[in-house]
């Protein structure tokens, strides 16, 4: 019986970062994922542990290095990391480190930026995954919970139909998704700049047409993305259709012009795709 595939690592890892310069503090708020890949072999199979590192080990280096090199930008530290568990030893041949950040908002006094005071902010989780194997780093960035909803210009029509079909058509619906992108760079870019400009692309993709179904809202937002953000390799995106179902009020005597919903979260209906440029077919 052979061992097949196998990695170990820390997950959960919960960072909070403040850089205090005089007279404006910068706050970074990120949930660390780290994973090992190696020759693992004598642990898992002969229970000899003198080739691992502690995962409670691979916490701390999160913190330390938080302190030494900084929390910038997700995808910079999470180089910083693949780096360093890269070096630990013989054992270990690829790293990966998935990071999500938290959005918080900076707070307004008397009409300014408040110093050091935020709220919770909103706009997507901010995610990063950043693997190496020494000889070779790979970075992908994404987003995730970016909630989006426009209250009509879609609708669902034409669509196959089979003795189990009942839903009707419709050329006025809500239509309601939760976002989540991931995306690859070809070459160096400015990560944040970059990450803010393919968000801020999505959302007005999302708005600017009548979707006759999620599928062409799909391709029409990840297109958009390619089209404006050359340093943009590739995107794959996820989008469940949150439905919002319109009530029968028939049974209380009045009627319902497109005004009032029942929002549901499952069953949903589950759409993806990877919009590629030319040549770039995996």
């Amino acid at each position: 019986m052979a061992l097949g595939e196998h990695s170990y690592g820390k997950s959960g890892v919960r960072l909070v970062a403040v850089t205090r310069t005089p007279g404006r503090h910068e706050l970074r708020d990120l949930t660390v994922n780290v994973e090992l890949h190696g020759s693992f072999h004598g642990a898992y199979v002969g229970g000899d542990n003198a080739g691992l590192l502690a995962t409670d080990t691979m916490r701390n280096v999160v913190y330390a290095l938080a302190r030494e090199r900084g929390v910038d930008e997700p995808e910079t530290f999470g180089r910083d990391l693949v780096e360093h568990f890269l070096a630990t030893g013989p054992t270990v041949t690829r790293a990966r480190v998935e990071l999500a950040e938290h959005p918080w908002a900076r707070l307004e006094a008397d009409g300014a930026p408040h110093e050091h005071a935020f709220q919770r902010g909103h706009g997507g989780t901010r995610l990063a995954t950043v693997s190496g194997d020494g000889e070779r780093v790979e970075v992908e960035a994404g987003i995730d919970d970016l909630l989006v909803l426009k209250t009509t210009a879609s609708g669902w029509e034409g669509f196959l139909r089979d003795p189990h079909t009942t839903l009707p058509e419709t050329d006025d619906r809500v239509l309601a998704t939760m976002v989540t992108a991931r995306w690859t760079y070809a070459g160096a870019v400015d990560y944040g700049e970059t990450w803010r400009g393919v968000r801020d692309t999505l959302l007005e993709a999302f708005g600017d047409h009548h979707s006759p179904s999620v599928q062409f809202t799909l391709h029409r937002m990840g297109s958009a993305v390619l089209d404006r953000h050359p340093s943009v390799q590739r995107i794959h995106l996820s989008l469940p259709n949150r439905h919002h179902l319109l009530v029968d009020l028939a049974p209380f005597g009045l009627d319902n012009p497109n005004q009032v919903f029942q929002a549901t979260t499952e069953p949903y209906g589950l759409i993806e795709g990877t919009i590629e440029r030319d040549g770039e077919t995996r």
